[in-house]
């Protein structure tokens, strides 16, 4: 016998929910859709989605908002301060006036790019484009300068001149070895090496460097070559520098180099003030006689803050003695490896590709006709304030200027640099250098021409600039008068 049929209740078939194509919105009247069909585990996710775009729009937004909305407080104390840029008469001799597309490579988002070493020979992958924006750096500095590329080479990653000038130290000296530079009061630089009148050291070259300065003499304010000679004879050192923060005049590079060899030192230049002024070959050149030369970028030159480094490479031509045998291999010159390895790794990490990106923007204006002109209409307006503030028996260091740098000496005023800039010059918006030059001869201002000129002030403008500075000048010393007596 075969067993019992049994009768299965047969369930009717659930209805199949439609596909809903991506982004399109569910109905709200499906009986579905609603927060009573979803599972508890389904409703936490659906509140962490909801969560994290609120959170991913919360960034996008911080990400893309200008600079007075995000950080209202930088934003105003920025203001500020370009209204007292485009308000004030700016003559630090540190100070220049960068142009709009130089400004515009330094805001870029080159900044978000590491590249720690040099083209070619990276840490990091992604740096193709950076490397050909330092190449084409490089390429314009030697020619911005006139330089051949098979006898000079150059470094644009140092953050400053004083970097630059302590990378040279490291790269091709030991500790303790000597430097010889010209004398802080004398208007030369700190990291040339300097000590106070007490011994404290003011510059890491003082530091790790035994330094011995030359000075200017102190009544006609030119550097005395013969007690250079005569200093650098006795001490012999390595490297034998010239340049300086606040000299007026040219630089006898020959006679330097006479001296190097004589005492069998390197010659090195700082030309950081001069800079724009030996591109535009409105002054001596010392690439003729020097093995190194630094410079700042942000000064003559209208480029962005940062330094800069020229070295000799190839065939030496010149007589091997004292320090220079020691950077010279079978005839060739051994400074670019030392150079470039003192740069990074010693002394720095990755370069700033927004730097060298704003650097070589400059260069290339450097190169144009316009940029030799701009250089001498500069010339001819710190001659024309010179020979207005003579003609005001005013003194002036050196009896005038071969350059853009004016210095003014204040000891008939019986003021000092700080006392006038701090009670009056400041107050109406004028801005000088107090310089650097101390005791005998601290009672200075060091006043450089070429961001007047970029503002359109010419011969006559500076005339009528002169009868300002020493209105201010007579108002500070009674100001001070006041102050004692009151």
């Amino acid at each position: 016998m075969g067993e019992p049929l049994v009768h299965k209740r047969s369930r009717p078939p659930r209805p199949r929910r439609a596909l809903r194509v991506w982004g399109e919105e569910e109905d709200p009247s499906s009986p579905c859709c609603s927060s009573s069909c979803l599972s508890p585990a389904s409703k936490r996710r659906a509140a962490g989605l909801g969560e994290l775009e609120a959170r991913r729009a919360a960034v996008r937004a911080w990400g893309c908002q200008p600079l007075a909305e995000s950080d209202p407080d930088v934003h105003a104390h920025m203001e500020r301060e370009r209204r007292r840029q485009v308000a004030g008469i700016e003559l630090i001799a540190s100070e220049n006036y960068a142009c709009r597309a130089v400004l515009d490579a330094l805001g870029s988002h080159l900044t978000n790019k590491y590249s720690e070493g040099l083209p070619g020979a990276r840490y990091y992958g992604g740096n193709q484009n950076i490397d050909a924006i330092e190449r084409l750096c490089c390429d314009r500095a030697l020619a911005a300068f006139g330089l051949d590329p098979a006898r000079w080479g150059v470094n644009v990653q140092p953050y400053s001149c004083t970097s630059a000038n302590f990378a040279v130290y490291t790269g091709l000296l030991l500790p303790k070895d000597r430097i010889m530079g010209l004398d802080s009061p004398s208007g030369g630089h700190v990291s040339h090496g300097y000590y106070t009148p007490n011994g404290k050291k003011l510059s890491g070259t003082s530091i790790f460097f035994e330094n011995l300065s030359y000075k200017v003499n102190p009544q006609t304010g030119y550097i005395d070559y013969d007690k250079v000679e005569e200093k650098a004879v006795d001490f012999h050192p390595k490297i034998l520098i010239c340049g300086a923060s606040s000299y007026p005049r040219e630089w006898d590079y020959a006679r330097m180099r006479l001296i190097a060899d004589r005492c069998g030192a390197m010659l090195m230049c700082d030309m950081a003030q001069i800079s724009g002024l030996v591109a535009a070959k409105q002054c001596r050149s010392p690439f003729e006689y020097c093995e190194i030369v630094t410079s700042t970028t942000h000064k003559s030159l209208r480029g962005p803050r940062g330094g800069i480094i020229f070295f000799r490479k190839g065939k030496n031509l010149r007589k091997q003695s004292g320090s220079l045998s020691q950077v010279i291999k079978n005839d060739q010159y051994d400074l670019e490896d030392r150079i470039n390895f003192a740069v990074f790794p010693q002394m720095q990490g990755g370069p700033h590709n927004n730097h060298i990106a704003a650097l070589a923007i400059a260069l290339k204006q450097v190169a144009t006709p316009e940029y030799k002109a701009y250089i001498q209409q500069v010339k001819k307006n710190a001659q024309a304030l010179a020979m207005a503030l003579l003609r005001r028996k005013c003194r002036l260091v050196t009896g005038g200027t071969d350059n853009h740098l004016v210095l003014w000496d204040l000891r008939t005023f019986g003021l000092t640099g700080i006392m006038s800039t701090t009670l009056h010059l400041k107050l109406r918006y004028d801005y000088v250098n107090k310089s650097t030059r101390r005791r005998k001869m601290k009672y200075l201002y060091t006043v450089m021409i070429c961001g007047l000129h970029n503002i359109k002030f010419a011969e006559l403008q500076f005339k009528l600039c002169k009868c300002y500075l020493l209105n201010a000048l007579w108002l500070s010393t009674l100001r001070i008068v006041f102050m004692l007596f009151r």
